[in-house]
């Protein structure tokens, strides 16, 4: 493969920044540019050495930085390739300056995440490790890092590995029953047993996707929507939550007119929180606007925080929102308690028995730790922490295994039925290719060689 080279910290002023080198002429061109103070060579130092000196532009001769170069020989690297990482000043126009001159002495500039497909391409990693690299580099709290520090260091890959040879071993006792009938120490394939066998694969893949929910929501942050009548405390909320000053608040009825969204974490819950313009009916045009987009992202969220005034009788507004929201994942908030009782709480009682009720005073910072309390619960409570368990998050990987659960269910249902055990295994193997797109395994090459290793036919 030819050189590539990148930039592989955020550009801007910092200490430091990297520059990365890899592929066969890694070395070479590091060669042409690198004048160690000590008079070191890069062909000839030891692997995984750190070395101090300049860099010089070669049509000059003159100083372009003052780096130390990391030398890593493959293929005992990331990508499995000999690989130079240069450590250079953090400004925007230093590391450039270096980058422009690998480029120009034989380097090609990186495609975004050609690093790590280069891993992958080369065996290092699985594909699934491979997407980890980036959910790890995303991730928004220590839950979500955890989870794809567990999908980089392969529990996910180990399993459908697991899974896949339990199938490629049914498979070819299969194939030994059809074939080698006369085998008589080869206990024979009965829908009974490949039954067994097709349900213990089932309930594995069913068990993965129950953490597909919490996975999503580790992974992608939990979509969450604050409602409700104008200046009940909506906006005051979010900047409790985000403990900064996000958005206006004001008296004024109809002060937040858009959509307005943050990133926060509530006790390990990632939250995509947005705050929407009160929803009522209004004659102000822009205000309307704004009312038609917090109903649109209504439909769109996992979770509503459903604030209401304390102070304020509760209104046909409010009971129609309790009629909109009905059937979602719902927290009621009773806002403003540090102001004297107007709302009917029996009333507010009854409209949220089916959701978590918890008031609040946000402008006296009372109630926030029980409300965090409850989104946290409301998503992980009696659930194993990530650390702990295989959590499936990203959605390629959810879409492949409810697509080889229904294969397999074709087969188990096909073995109920007393259908061929040769025709069962259609489905098996489809199961088995599928798994194989999760990890990025090759199928149809594999298959025939992979199940014939697999026993000694020739015997």
């Amino acid at each position: 493969m030819d050189t590539i080279a990148a930039i592989s910290t955020p550009m801007g002023e910092g200490a430091i920044a990297i520059v990365r080198l890899s592929g066969s002429d890694a070395f070479g061109i590091a060669e042409k540019l690198f004048k160690s103070v000590n008079g070191h060579k890069i062909m000839q130092v030891p692997s995984h050495t750190i070395h101090y000196g300049h860099i010089i532009d070669p049509k000059t001769n003159e100083v372009a930085e003052e780096v130390m170069i990391s030398v890593m020989k493959g293929p005992k690297t990331f990508t499995k390739e000999d690989v130079i990482e240069i450590n250079c000043h953090g400004g925007i126009v230093s590391v450039n300056r270096v980058l422009q001159l690998l480029l120009t002495n034989g380097a090609r500039l990186a495609e975004p995440g050609e690093f790590t497909k280069r891993a992958f391409l080369n065996g290092r990693i699985d594909l699934s490790q491979a997407e980890a690299v980036m959910d790890l580099i995303r991730a928004k709290t220590d839950r979500a890092m955890n989870m794809a520090l567990s999908q980089m260091e392969g529990r996910l890959s180990k399993l459908i590995r697991r899974l896949r040879q339990e199938i490629l071993e049914t498979l070819a006792h299969v194939e030994v029953n059809i074939d080698y009938p006369e085998y008589d120490d080869v206990e024979e394939m009965t829908h009974n047993l490949l039954l067994e066998k097709a349900s213990l694969v089932q309930k594995e893949i069913q068990k993965l996707l129950q953490t597909s929910q919490q996975g999503r929501i580790l992974r992608e942050g939990l979509s969450t929507v604050i409602v409700g009548r104008p200046n009940v405390g909506k906006s005051s909320l979010l900047n409790s939550l985000v403990h900064e000053n996000k958005a206006i608040v004001t008296d004024i009825p109809g002060t937040t007119r858009d959509v307005i969204e943050e990133y926060v974490n509530v006790r390990g819950v990632p939250l995509r929180l947005v705050d929407t313009a009160g929803i009522r009916e209004t004659e102000d045009i822009v205000e309307r606007i704004g009312v038609e987009r917090s109903r649109q992202v209504l439909k769109e969220a996992d979770l509503l925080l459903l604030v209401l005034n304390f102070a304020d009788i509760l209104t046909e507004e409010d009971e129609n929102l309790f009629k909109a929201v009905e059937g979602m994942d719902v927290i009621v908030i009773v806002n403003k308690t540090d102001l004297p009782q107007q709302i009917d709480m029996e009333r507010v009682q009854f409209l949220s028995k089916n959701h978590k009720l918890v008031t609040t005073s946000l402008l006296k910072e009372q109630g926030i730790d029980e409300l965090e309390k409850s989104i946290a619960a409301l998503f992980f409570e009696g659930e194993i922490e990530a650390r702990d368990m295989t959590y499936v998050s990203n959605t390629r990987h959810i879409s492949l295994l409810h697509q080889a659960l229904q294969s397999i269910e074709d087969a188990i249902n096909g073995i109920k039925m007393g259908t061929p055990i040769d025709m069962a295994q259609i489905d098996l193997t489809r199961t088995w290719e599928i798994l194989g797109e999760i990890i990025g395994e090759s199928v149809h090459e594999s298959l025939i060689d992979q199940l014939f290793s697999q026993f000694c036919l020739g015997k």
